[in-house]
């Protein structure tokens, strides 16, 4: 494996930049053709001027002043086809008074924290692609404006692993890496070969992958899940009862270091609603799902999960434009769904 370190520190230091001036910070560490894929509305973004003037800039107007709080720090060599090479990634909130209004989200006027997580590809000494998700419904529900019905999990600001050692500045064991992508692996291998829906078929499939006291940080609209019973019953079920028609499309990254590790996919998943999820109906056509994984492996198995789903792109797709449907409601006085 190639050193890591200095594609860490590279990060370290744009994370830094940021916050002192998005724009600078950009141009100095993103190559001129910068790929940067962000959740609806933004989609992707070429270049980094374009980004700083589309994403940061409005978002450093609304929550003032923005501050980084990381949770998860790790990095790794990407060996999926199509995007090889160093890969860093990073989750946490990013947090401010949210003072102004953003994607016609009205401001509260006190702290808030938009939950994210970001992939690096470094190449050169310069960040060639940024993926960067982010829980625009967690802020909603933040300032009283849930977008969603009732979720089946719980809602929670969710914090990082419960080890408190998720922020891997330093050099890791290798052998500790491959240990966690392998979990990893055999948990997405299981997935394509198992489909239980409910009960003990369900609980026992997970025991294979997962700790029976897992945790599962879940999105906006899902919810956090705890144990194994807790989490058939509060996600894996519903999800899998909700759509019944679903297919795997791969990742674009997925790298582990030391006990934590983690993917995305763009999109990862192609799903046809049967009804149910979310409180929503049957469509009959498909959508797909951009996701993000990130786990911390405790021995042979995962215990933590915290997951960010594009569901405002999801959902748009069959024809709910959640922020211009709450934006509609906000300019008539009437309230959002929840």
């Amino acid at each position: 494996m190639s050193d890591l370190q200095p594609a860490k520190d590279l990060i370290r230091g744009y994370y830094g930049a940021l916050a002192e001036d998005p724009v600078a910070a950009m141009v100095r560490y993103c190559a001129p053709d910068l790929l940067w894929r962000g959740l609806h509305p933004f989609h992707e973004i070429t270049g980094p001027e374009a980004v700083a003037d589309r994403f940061w800039l409005p978002l450093a107007a609304a929550l003032q002043p923005i501050q980084r709080r990381l949770d998860l720090f790790f990095a790794g060599q990407n060996t999926l086809e199509g995007a090889e090479g160093v890969w860093v990634a990073s989750m946490g909130h990013l947090l401010g008074f949210f003072r102004a209004p953003w994607l016609g989200i009205r401001p509260s006027g006190k702290l808030a924290m938009l939950r994210y997580a970001a992939f690096h590809r470094v190449e050169e000494g310069r960040i060639a692609e940024e993926a960067l998700f982010f829980d625009i419904p967690h802020l909603m529900i933040q300032a009283e404006q849930n977008p969603f019905p009732p979720q089946t999990a719980a809602h929670l600001v969710q914090p990082g692993p419960m080890t408190q050692d998720g922020l891997l500045f330093d050099a890791q064991d290798p052998a500790e890496g491959a240990a966690t992508l392998g979990a990893i692996t055999r948990m997405i291998a299981d997935l394509q070969v198992w489909q239980a829906v409910d009960g003990p078929a369900l609980e026992d499939e997970l025991r294979r992958s997962w700790s029976e006291d897992m945790l599962w940080w879940g999105p906006a609209g899902i919810g956090a899940a705890y144990t194994i019973p807790g989490y058939a019953a509060q996600h894996a079920g519903p999800f899998r009862r909700g759509f019944a028609e679903r297919r795997f499309n791969g990742h674009l990254a997925r790298f582990a270091e030391g006990h934590f590790g983690g993917f995305f996919g763009w999109p990862n998943l192609t799903l046809t609603p049967s009804g149910g999820f979310m409180g929503m109906p049957a469509t009959g056509r498909p959508g797909d799902m951009r996701v993000v994984d990130m786990y911390r492996r405790a021995g042979d198995k995962l215990a933590e999960n915290w997951i960010f789903i594009d569901l405002l792109h999801f959902w748009a797709q069959l024809g709910l434009d959640v922020l211009g449907r709450h934006r509609a409601l906000g300019e008539s006085g009437e309230t959002a769904i929840g």
